[in-house]
């Protein structure tokens, strides 16, 4: 039993004709426009059922979109801000670079696991899409419980506030920025963005590639004034030394800042979420990701070493944004232009997030666990304007509290379990289905490795914040009745003739259809 509308809901005639009308709707408009792609090639149009044609037309993401979505995901607001996290727990500056190097590594071995889940299972949804064929609806459904109602929203709250912030900073100078100023900014740019999404998939992919693009030209600004200093001779920071001989640094520490940089680095997996729009993705998919991660590994390490190589270690330590004070202590202009630098990352990082998360949505409805609205294509545009709106709905709730940053510390564990749980998927199979067909076949020891680190990553937050880590479990847990309630829910009538009222409105407001699109398993 799930959300979709069976049985007495199915038997609603103003809800069928709506949806029988969408459908028409949508394949006359897709055999259109294969019939002119096939006159201006002087060729019969094939004979290919509506719903490959759809799913044809959804794959517009290209390879270099995919390198966009990959790099410009990762790169935030982090690097430039709050790198401190790595240097504190290194005990010198010479291990933290080293950790930084580590971290990169690392998170290309899980995207190159990532890149043989996504190939073998050519579905979008990425890590919801990947339980759900080898561990059963039930992990599934948390995973999409945690992602779509906490993280992303989360996620997408947070760097709308630190855009608004930087943006506002400038205007602002040495007074306080306002707090409603932020909220309102923050929401403005998540609606326009939201928007775009639902607009096009190609206009999202130009702003991706232009602040992916701007954001990579401010780094390298960044590094060029600090490997400038340091060709200079200024390399008196640098060094395995311990910069704090009274700190004691031990695998604990070490352990801390590894996790540190580890999630310094998220975002490498969420190309995997729209799988089902990327074009050629046996190829492309690995190819991304083979490309994306030597990119920010490079531009991440540089970018450290050109602030050590002008700030004191203290001085990192101490300050709340790194770039700010590296740029004054060079030019003290640069205080006024470091802040447009965040700003512009922020707003491609959280262009990526908005574009990606909503097919975690898509996904989960079309398996039933979740409203099958949730599933819905324009009927023109073909992009997934209910979840779009969903993900952007619960973005501005979240902006209406204050600590909103407190949920990705309370579900920093739960992210871990999730890429550790996809990780065992990719084993599992390896073992129960080993015919399955894997364009990327990785050597067994990459997702075991892998594995073994993610239990690692998932009990650090256990030992470190146990407060926070049960605040989090409890969350994730939360979505047990919440699952079961659904179950039982799908079976009654009058809640089916609900649900069944509110897609009709809803589908018939946006113009939206249900469209099988599942890629055919291999």
């Amino acid at each position: 039993m799930s959300f979709e509308t069976t049985g007495e809901a199915a038997e609603d005639e103003k809800t069928a004709q709506c949806q029988k009308l969408l459908q028409r709707c949508i394949r006359a408009t897709v055999e259109s426009a294969d019939a002119e792609d096939a006159g201006d090639a002087g060729e019969s149009k094939d004979e290919t059922t509506p719903c490959a044609n759809v799913q044809d037309k959804r794959r517009r993401i290209t390879l270099m979109n995919g390198i966009a979505i990959i790099v410009g995901s990762i790169i935030g607001s982090g690097i430039f801000i709050a790198p401190k996290g790595v240097l504190v727990n290194s005990g010198s500056t010479g291990t933290a670079l080293v950790i930084w190097a580590v971290s990169g590594i690392f998170s290309g071995v899980g995207a190159l696991c990532y890149a043989e889940l996504g190939t073998m299972i050519s579905r979008s949804g990425g890590d919801y899409a990947y339980i759900l064929t080898a561990f059963g609806p039930l992990p599934a459904f948390l995973t999409l419980w945690v992602f779509s109602f906490i993280i992303q929203p989360a996620s997408q709250a947070v760097v709308g506030l630190t855009f608004a912030t930087y943006t506002l900073q400038p205007i602002f100078g040495d007074c306080d920025v306002p707090y409603t100023g932020v909220r309102l900014l923050a929401a403005s740019c998540i609606c326009l963005l939201a928007g775009i999404s639902c607009i096009s998939v190609k206009g999202a992919m130009q702003v991706q590639n232009v602040f992916t693009v701007a954001k990579l030209a401010a780094l390298f600004i960044v590094i060029a004034l600090g490997l400038t200093e340091l060709f200079q001779g200024k390399t008196e920071y640098l060094s395995f030394d311990n910069y704090a001989p009274d700190e004691e640094i031990g695998v604990g520490t070490i352990s801390l800042a590894l996790y540190a940089g580890l999630f310094s680095y998220g975002g490498w997996n969420y190309l995997n979420f729209v799988t089902d729009e990327l074009q050629n993705p046996y190829r492309n998919l690995p190819i991304a990701i083979s490309v994306a991660m030597p990119i920010v590994t490079f531009f991440y390490v540089l970018a450290n070493l050109s602030y050590l190589a002008v700030l004191s270690p203290t001085e990192v330590i101490a300050s709340n944004a790194v770039a700010v004070s590296f740029g004054m202590k060079i030019y003290p202009w640069l205080k006024w232009v470091i802040p447009i630098f965040v700003s512009i990352s922020t707003f491609g990082s959280l262009n990526g997030i908005i574009f990606t998360a909503a097919r975690i949505v898509e996904t989960g409805a079309s398996e039933g666990q979740f409203p099958a609205i949730g599933g819905y294509l324009h009927q023109k545009l073909l992009t997934p304007i209910p979840a779009l709106l969903w993900e952007c709905l619960l973005s501005l709730i979240l902006l209406a509290f204050p600590d909103v940053e407190s949920l990705i510390n309370y579900m920093s564990f739960a992210l871990w379990l999730v890429v550790g749980a996809s990780v065992a998927a990719l084993l599992y199979l390896r073992y129960k289905q080993p015919d399955l067909k894997r364009p990327i076949k990785v050597p067994i020891v990459l997702p075991i490795v892998f594995l073994a680190c993610c239990i690692f990553l998932v009990l650090v937050p256990v030992v470190t914040e146990p407060r926070q880590t049960g605040i989090g479990a409890v969350i994730v847990l939360s979505g047990i009745p919440v699952y079961y309630l659904i179950q039982k829910g799908g079976s009654y009538g009058p809640l089916q003739n609900f649900f069944s009222s509110v897609t009709h409105v809803i589908a018939c407001a946006l113009n939206v259809c249900l469209v099988d699109t599942k890629s055919p398993q291999h």
